[in-house]
């Protein structure tokens, strides 16, 4: 499957003023750098497309790894952030290897009128967005059942509301295409259980005490301590952090290609120089036993 990815290109999915995204054409994409100080960037692609094509055109450039290929998204970059800078940085993750699940890009979905996010159950080259839906990447640490490490923004903060396009350029197509069933050895990653949208069941109230709240006439009332209400630590830090900022980013010109890390090419070229090597010696060896 790398293998094949490896030589799949982009088709380049047309960029569009994130005007032109409607409830019910084009794709919103959204990028969280929040990470690294940065806003979370919202751009606008049409469809039919898929999530790897919409992350490498206007503007969007990725980086695979050297183990899986481009398909595996190891960075990404925006050219109207930083200069194109690709997160994370070469000194971060050299990208040759996997990424660990406590720091890599997980893949989110929310399909159009939905205010709950989907981890994806299928890789970016695979997954096709659903025109008025929302694509998000965020960094940090996920399972891979999606039920730790969730998105912070909703939805509902990411996507468009307009019914009609706005802005300049031509609208973005809605969706004709019919479903293509994937081949039986298609290698579509995990399929995460998705939690539950109820989540668990409160707690039952106990059914209040019928007795007096009047002492007996052989009982000395106490004062009783008048309880304070302390905030729990999770709540005085979602009070404190702020929500990250949430940017339109413009179709810009496409960044730099972000080479990744030399290392992938330095062993494969001393490989080759290894095996020409010892080639050399085995044919000088036979003519000499000859």
């Amino acid at each position: 499957m790398a293998a094949l990815a490896a030589t799949t290109a982009p088709a380049g999915a047309a960029p569009q003023p994130i005007g032109r995204c409607t409830t019910t054409s084009g794709v919103v994409l959204a990028v969280d750098f929040s990470h690294w100080g940065g806003p979370i960037y919202r751009s606008c692609g049409t469809t039919p497309t898929t999530g790897y094509e919409l992350l490498n055109q206007g503007g969007w450039r990725t980086t695979g790894t050297g183990h899986d290929g481009p398909a595996f998204i190891c960075r990404i970059g925006y050219s109207g952030h930083q200069g194109g800078k690709q997160y994370p940085t070469p000194q971060q993750d050299d990208c040759v290897l996997t990424p660990p699940a406590s720091a890599y890009w997980s893949y989110w979905h929310a399909d159009p009128g939905r205010n709950t996010w989907t981890y994806s159950q299928l890789g970016a080259m695979l997954y096709e967005p659903k025109p008025g839906s929302v694509d998000l990447w965020i960094f940090g640490g996920t399972n891979i059942e999606g039920t730790q490490g969730r998105p912070t923004v909703t939805p509902d903060q990411l996507r468009a509301k307009n019914t009609r396009p706005t802005g300049g350029g031509a609208p973005a197509p809605k969706d004709t295409r019919t479903a293509t069933p994937l081949p039986p050895d298609a290698d579509t990653g995990p399929a995460p259980e998705r939690p539950s949208p109820t989540g668990p069941t409160p707690p039952t109230s106990p059914a209040p005490s019928t007795a007096s709240a009047t002492p007996s006439p052989t009982e000395t009332p106490t004062e009783r301590p008048t309880p304070t209400t302390t905030p729990t630590t999770s709540a005085s830090a979602a009070a404190t952090t702020p929500a990250p900022k949430v940017v339109d980013a413009a179709p810009a010109a496409d960044a730099a290609v972000d080479k990744g890390s030399w290392v992938p090419a330095v062993v494969t070229g001393a490989l080759g120089l290894l095996i020409g090597a010892a080639a050399v010696f085995a044919a000088k060896r036979r003519r000499r036993t000859e």
